[in-house]
């Protein structure tokens, strides 16, 4: 949900009193749009229009006197009753103006995905209701039930409860606010309740969702959207996700992001890609040779990646849409750990045809600017940007063992951020741009660790479960996807940013490495 509809819905939430704060005044409110006006604005308009209009009533009659009106020729008791109307109606206005402030900021105060103690809220979502009574529409609605709890439960902060208890049954009685009694699902222990409805007519689907708060008894979300394709269902369902991430966290979250990884193929390895929560995996690439390195443009809509299809490791950039390579960076030697600078069409890669391994500069097209980004005998790469792209921080040698360091490009300050262990890298960013997470060896043990761009102790998230590589953020930054050896073979997990709830992501057959989240979330 973006700011303006959120704070529509409160518009509407305080309407009423509103309304009787006009009626009080004996104003007529037909002609204002409520709905259209952000909360702030319409009360800044509602005070204007209430004081030229019955607070000064000479200013609203067709009178050539009111323009002229003075202070000086108004008798004791009109100036008593100006002072009087003024007062009464900012008073009331204000009231209104200072509930609905907690209202929006107590819109975040659900849940901090940055709270490694963060409890996971009871979310009720019984079966949807068929609005017609079409088979066709049951069927629609069991599936969107299914995409939700799916999709919602990969959260880590919401817990989605099991239908067995619920007392109450919204396909049946209603799925309007009115039509719910919130004491059934309160003393079930649902906190939040997400209700649906499906019409479906010549294949064209119409599908009304709403989200409560079980507890204060209110809606906070409520859309309907028409849906041409069924195919497009689990988009729509990701839409209205998103809404509700948005009022419970302040962000959009993971829903319709991407996660491209490396998976062998019969000797080889190739790229694939699967919906943040596992789904719908796809094949990129059928080089039938070595492929890694899969780095996503900020629009989603290209990936870059190294191959040795022609022999040598040579960089390669491919538009997902039309599913064709847009260019090449053969140089001599390596091009290899491409990196996309944020919401522009180059990125770094580490090339090596100087006779050194420093990190360059590569436009969309692929021309090389040949003044490298790092200047540093010994090596340099696995760039990773800043948000702002303003810095970047990367691996290298140059203090005798693989150390992570952070580069301003500004000013070209480099400093070192690392210093514990003896080999540290893959370094990722945070969204928040706060955290870099990376890859550390301590007494043999590989595991992922997370350390402020300002330096600090590392929080070490991984440990005693195989080798944990490859880390990277979700869109938010409340998840952190990697490859882990914990079952032997290499396979993908998620986790919590704080290290919690580890969990597979998907099981495919062969061996899964190299995992990169899309910034870009299809909404």
């Amino acid at each position: 949900m973006n700011k303006n509809t959120r704070i529509n819905v409160i518009s509407i939430m305080n309407k009423n009193t509103l309304i009787n704060v006009i009626s009080i005044m004996n104003t007529n409110i037909q002609n204002i749009q409520i709905n259209a006006i952000k909360t702030e604005k319409f009360l800044t308009l509602f005070i204007c229009r209430l004081t030229l209009s019955e607070a000064i009533p000479h200013f609203s009659r067709a009178s050539s006197k009111s323009v002229n009106y003075s202070w000086d020729n108004m008798k004791g008791a009109e100036f008593f009753k100006l002072f009087s109307s003024c007062f009464l109606i900012l008073l009331l206005l204000a009231s209104c103006f200072f509930a609905t402030a907690v209202t929006v900021n107590a819109e975040h105060a659900y849940i901090n995905i940055n709270d490694p103690l963060v409890r996971k809220i009871p979310l009720a979502i019984p079966l949807f209701r068929s609005m017609t009574g079409h088979d066709e529409e049951a069927a629609i609605g069991r599936e969107a039930v299914e995409i939700f709890s799916s999709a919602l439960n990969f959260t880590g902060y919401l817990k989605i409860m099991d239908s067995a208890a619920f007392l109450d049954n919204p396909s049946e009685k209603g799925i309007t606010g009115a039509d719910i009694n919130y004491k059934n699902w309160t003393s079930i222990g649902a906190e939040l309740l997400i209700t649906g409805g499906v019409v479906e007519q010549n294949g064209n689907i119409r599908l009304e969702l709403r989200f409560f708060d079980t507890f204060k008894e209110s809606i906070l979300v409520g859309k309907a959207y028409n849906i041409r394709d069924r195919s497009d269902l689990r988009k729509v369902i990701y839409l209205f996700c998103s809404e509700i991430s948005v009022y419970l966290t302040g962000k959009r979250g993971v829903f319709g992001s991407k996660i491209a990884f490396v998976s062998t193929v019969k000797g080889n390895k190739e790229i694939f890609t699967c919906d943040f929560d596992g789904r719908n995996i796809i094949r990129v690439t059928n080089e039938q040779s070595i492929t890694i390195s899969p780095a996503w443009s900020s629009d989603g809509q290209y990936l870059a990646y190294t191959s040795y299809t022609s022999g040598n490791p040579d960089l390669y950039i491919r538009s997902l849409k039309e599913n064709r390579t847009v260019a090449t960076v053969n140089r001599k030697g390596m091009n290899i750990t491409p990196e996309w600078l944020p919401d522009t069409f180059a990125l770094a890669a580490t090339l090596s045809f100087s006779g050194d391994q420093e990190i360059y500069l590569i436009l969309g097209s692929g021309e090389v600017k040949e003044s490298p980004l790092t200047r540093n005998w010994g090596i340099d790469l696995s760039p990773s940007f800043s948000p702002d792209g303003k810095k970047f921080a990367f691996v290298s040698r140059r203090s005798g063992t693989p150390q992570i360091f952070i580069k301003d490009m500004e000013s070209n300050m480099v400093v070192r951020l690392t210093f514990q262990g003896n080999y540290n890298t893959s370094p990722d960013w945070s969204p928040d741009g706060d955290k870099i997470a990376y890859v550390g060896i301590v007494k043999n043990e590989i595991d992922i660790y997370v350390i402020g761009v300002d330096a600090g102790e590392p929080v070490q998230l991984t440990r005693g479960r195989g080798d944990n590589e490859d880390p990277t953020w979700s869109p938010d930054g409340s998840i952190i996807a990697f490859s882990s050896t914990r079952q032997g073979v290499s396979k993908i997990y998620v986790m919590t940013a704080t290290g919690g709830d580890q969990r597979l992501l998907f099981d495919l057959e062969g061996a899964q490495t190299d995992p990169g989240w899309s910034l870009s979330v299809e909404n």
